[in-house]
């Protein structure tokens, strides 16, 4: 447990820390056109209720800091306190903290175990584990009054307040999966991480022959045409392993997340103020089942697509 929890901070950090290194933010480079026409500046003056983009708050030096950064922070420290504070003094008798935790940690070693390899689970689990509970609460702080909502500049012009509790520009929290800066930089630790894992279970020479390799038995007449048809297949899975795989991650999370905070946007912006709360209720009891589930789905993909490559030939056979 106590190992554990290290990995969680070392997984937590590593997060952050390459969300830091890339979350940039993107300079508009385009000239101003002083022959635009009226309409088209009133089109471009529009913004919508939920930016793409991440706004920066404040500078640590040259590095930007957006609202999702310091979400993610929160987040961060938060899984710290709570993983030390349940296994600071593990008991025979376990309270309720310590219960949850094993519960959570068993149950996902078991899970884990019925696709992995013993040896491949001891890699996999603290890093899979570690991406689960921190999706969880940061796909979660998208449900918090106040995330998204409270900040400065808002949409209504006309008032003299600085602050604003309803749609604004620049909230001081943004829900740190809602940023595809910090989903792109998870898939690429995923991405490292499995291709060294993959490098240490086969070796470099079998992880080619794993890939490449002709994957049934044949007749040795038919294996030249054979070999041809897993050489192309190879081509192909090496294409979902560079490509399409961290994508597929990165997107997924974060499409279903920044969707449902518009969703849920939009619900509250709804006039008047008893119309906004009836269509957001479902709206929020259907984010709930969505941040549970895109949490799951993404550990789960992490461990299968690990799965891929970590497995024997002969069980590939079925010997």
């Amino acid at each position: 447990m106590n190992r554990f929890g290290k990995f969680v901070l070392l997984w937590s950090l590593l997060a952050t820390a390459f969300v830091a290194g890339l979350n940039a933010q993107p300079v508009s480079t385009a000239a101003t056109n002083t022959v635009a026409s009226a309409s088209t500046a009133k089109l471009e003056a529009v913004e919508p209720l939920v930016s793409q983009i991440a706004p920066t708050l404040f500078y640590i030096g040259p590095l930007p800091v957006t609202n999702s950064m310091v979400c993610t922070w929160i987040v961060a420290a938060l899984i710290i306190v709570i993983v030390r504070v349940t296994t600071w003094k593990m008991k025979e008798v376990p309270g309720t903290g310590q219960n949850i935790m094993e519960a959570l940690i068993e149950g996902w070693e078991s899970l884990m175990g019925n696709v992995l390899e013993p040896k491949v689970v001891k890699w996999v689990f603290p890093f899979a584990m570690s991406f689960f509970i921190f999706i969880v609460i940061s796909n979660l702080t998208d449900l918090l009054p106040g995330v998204g909502s409270i900040g400065y500049g808002h949409a209504d012009k006309t008032s003299a307040l600085p602050f604003a509790i309803e749609h604004v520009t620049k909230p001081f929290f943004r829900p740190p999966t809602t940023d595809a800066n910090l989903t792109v930089a998870m898939a690429g630790i995923f991405f490292v991480m499995g291709l060294y894992w993959a490098v240490k279970y086969n070796g470099p020479v079998g992880l080619v022959k794993h890939v490449f390799g002709v994957k049934v038995d044949t007749n040795k007449w038919l294996y030249p045409l054979l070999l041809l048809l897993f050489i192309f297949i190879g081509v192909m899975e090496s294409f979902s392993i560079l490509f399409i795989r961290p994508v597929a991650l990165a997107l997924r999370l974060y499409g279903n997340i920044f969707g449902g905070e518009t969703m849920l946007t939009m619900a509250l912006s709804q006039k008047p103020v008893w119309f906004a709360v009836l269509v957001s209720i479902p709206g929020y009891f259907f984010e709930v089942v969505v941040c549970l589930l895109q949490a799951f789905v993404f550990t789960m993909l992490v461990v299968a697509f690990v799965g891929t490559l970590c497995t024997h030939a002969d069980e590939e056979h079925g010997h």
